[in-house]
């Protein structure tokens, strides 16, 4: 199993540009350039022969069962498709190519044996491996593979139409091998993009269908398979033992676990305190409150459980407070601004978050895409065409959230917020903000599944009230936000992540394109339709090297920052993880650390037996509605070979990102 700590919460190993390949390690085939990877950024980590991942252990035993927990509920076993709350079912599907945790700018061969890139970019042939095969035993043919593609953009969630839009037709050339035409040679990430395909069994689907949920027990081809399913509570994944990628080397010395079992809780107290009592076995924590305070326990003095905070590497991108362009009220830049400075960061990090987190500026943060200081002359030559159309600020200014002195004195942000919205005509008058005769007031929507972020957003709306702006939370069922955020954008804000990668390319179209606003489940949750935030995203998409992808996503996090679209939150670089002291690790972390490498852990029968574990505690009270990837814990799962728009939809366990995508990266978590 693949860490959902993989790069991050974020939809990242997986969406990435250009493969530059390398002659070296390539064959050329009749009409095209033959490889066992394609790499992003330069020459892949991993030759053609190579025997194992370098962060596992070959030789790791077999066997056990590992616990995890996810928040919520399901009532489907469909993660590609809008309707319904999907299970987690990571080890269960397979795409054609897979990232490892130490080289996520490269894709290896998974179904696919080999792929044959053509020289302009134009198409991409995979050859199959023969011996890949469904768990009913029948063989994965390139059927399969155009099957899968076109029944995503016609039956699947709207992610998929924007990811392979460029994508012309899929024909299969023979049982093993499908090629792929595009409708552009410019966006050379489309290779890429194909090689993350999740397949999906022809003969399974026809006949179904594929856009209902429903909890039938679905075939796969992983490591993984269903087991047993409690609807709404757990799913038990078995390991199949004639798994028929057991062998091949970017696998050896993974999915070492026998069972794989995921519990659901209402909520993440609950589920905390089910770990501290031994009812899981692992933990990812995004609460700097709850790291701080929430595992003191006997367990905890006594080493019965670890916990570890691993420094990663791994861009953050964007989490903050969006607003609904769709709402008139929020149409004007200067109420933008003004909202954003009454943000007090530094105060809540200091009494909310125990200085753990820093600010966040940049919706590419910590990754050489994000815009500091002035624009480069080649930002200015990509910016100047939309000049007059833009913000002026973007050509003159380094962007900077409002920094406090972290005392709650705020009177100077507050002074300049009163003055934007005074210049937007916003007056006050009895203490409430009034223009036209309408009072300023909006609502905050809020998943009551993710209820530590109450305690933030309150100090917010309080600020605001000094402000005149009579703003109220609203907490609402998983169920219900799920519904009114994500599919019918039926709110005034609320928090989001927009998770990236080292290589940004089509999911910008996701999150920002005019397309994107109006089509529901899409991740605009802004609503921004702006003609030059559009071309910028074709502008990243279709640049031919990597400098030029970095100078495009920088001209375009200028402009989105000074959108004041959000009101920026903060980021991390590190994973929070807590585990019960009865696994194998090996020797060392992936390098560059993308991910902790947990596909490679395994139960050491010696330390479990210390534990006392003679049987597995029941699971505390699971029932819960079921709930947003954006607002769940994380179950660390498999997601080898799954494409980030599958992490996206796994269900309540998934990030989603992010972090679609981190089951799994993986529609980011909220870091709270």
């Amino acid at each position: 199993m693949k860490s959902i700590l993989a790069v991050g919460f974020l939809l990242a190993t997986l969406l990435a540009p250009a493969p530059a390949l390398v002659q070296s390690a390539l064959a050329q085939s009749t009409d095209g350039i033959r490889t066992h990877a394609l790499s992003l950024t330069g020459e892949p980590k991993y030759g053609p022969d190579f025997p194992h991942l370098d962060y596992v252990d070959p030789k790791a035993p077999k066997g056990g069962s590992v616990r995890y927990a996810s928040i919520g509920s399901f009532d489907s076993m469909n993660p590609f498709i809008v309707r319904g709350s999907a299970a987690s079912l990571a080890g269960l599907y397979e795409a054609l190519t897979t990232t490892p945790d130490d080289d996520i700018t490269s894709e290896y061969g998974l179904i696919a044996e080999s792929m044959e890139v053509a020289p302009d970019n134009s198409w991409i042939v995979f050859n199959l491996r023969p011996e890949a095969r469904w768990h009913d035993g029948r063989p994965i043919t390139a059927a399969d593979v155009v099957f899968s593609l076109d029944v995503l953009k016609e039956k699947g969630a709207p992610q998929y139409r924007f990811y392979y839009a460029n994508v012309e037709k899929a024909v299969a050339e023979g049982d093993h091998r499908v090629k792929f035409t595009f409708t552009t040679s410019d966006n050379r990430e489309l290779p890429v993009i194909m090689g993350q395909l999740v397949v999906l069994p022809k003969h399974f689907w026809e006949g179904k269908a594929f856009d209902e949920p429903s909890l039938e027990i679905p075939l796969g081809s992983g490591p993984y398979r269903v087991k047993s399913i409690e609807a709404g509570r757990s799913v038990t994944m078995e390991r199949v033992p004639d798994y028929w990628g057991k062998d091949l080397p970017i696998n050896l010395g993974t999915d070492n676990y026998d069972l794989v079992r995921t519990d659901y809780y209402r909520d993440p107290t609950v589920s905390r305190e089910a770990f501290k009592a031994g009812a899981y076995d692992f933990r990812l924590e995004n609460s700097a409150k709850e790291w701080a305070t929430g595992y003191e326990s006997p367990a905890q003095r006594e080493g019965r459980f670890k916990m570890e905070r691993i420094e990663n590497d791994n861009p953050q991108g964007m989490q903050g407070f969006s607003m609904n362009l769709r709402r008139p009220l929020f149409q004007d830049r200067r109420v933008r601004e003004a909202l954003g400075l009454a943000f007090d960061f530094e105060w809540s990090n200091k009494a909310l978050f125990y200085d753990q987190y820093t600010r966040t500026r940049s919706f590419f943060q910590n990754s050489e895409m994000e815009a500091k200081g002035l624009p480069s002359p080649a930002e200015l030559a990509i910016l100047e065409p939309f000049r007059g159309r833009i913000p002026d600020e973007v050509f003159t200014r380094e962007f900077q959230p409002p920094v406090t002195d972290g005392s709650g004195d705020m009177r100077d942000n507050l002074a300049r917020a009163a003055q934007l919205l005074e210049e937007a005509g916003w007056t006050l008058e009895s203490g409430n903000r009034v223009k036209d005769g309408q009072v300023f007031q909006f609502e905050f929507l809020l998943d009551a599944g993710n209820s530590a972020f109450e305690r933030i957003v309150l100090p917010y709306l309080k600020n605001l009230e000094r402000l005149g702006i009579k703003a109220s939370l609203r907490k609402v069922d998983t169920a219900q936000y799920e519904k009114r955020a994500q599919q019918d954008f039926d709110f005034d804000m609320i928090s989001s992540i927009y998770p990236q990668s080292l290589s940004p390319g089509n999911e910008q179209r996701y999150y920002w394109s005019s397309t994107a606003a109006d089509d529901p489940g899409s991740q605009n949750y802004i609503g921004l339709k702006d003609p030059a935030i559009d071309a910028l995203i074709e502008k990243l998409i279709m640049a031919p090297t990597r400098e030029e992808l970095v100078t495009a996503c920088r001209a375009l996090d200028r402009v989105l920052q000074w959108g004041h679209y959000v009101v920026p939150n903060w980021h991390m670089g590190a994973f929070r993880i807590a585990y019960w002291d009865k696994f194998g690790r090996p020797a060392s972390l992936p390098q560059p650390t993308y991910g902790i490498g947990l596909a490679g852990w395994w139960i050491d029968p010696a330390k479990e037996q210390a534990l006392g574990e003679t049987a597995a505690p029941e699971p505390a009270a699971t029932s819960a509605a079921p709930v947003a990837p954006a607002a769940t814990e994380a179950t660390p799962a498999d997601d080898r070979g799954e494409s980030p728009i599958a992490n996206i939809l796994m269900g309540a366990g998934a990030v989603v990102l992010l972090i679609v995508l981190l089951g799994i990266l993986r529609r980011g978590r909220n870091r709270a």
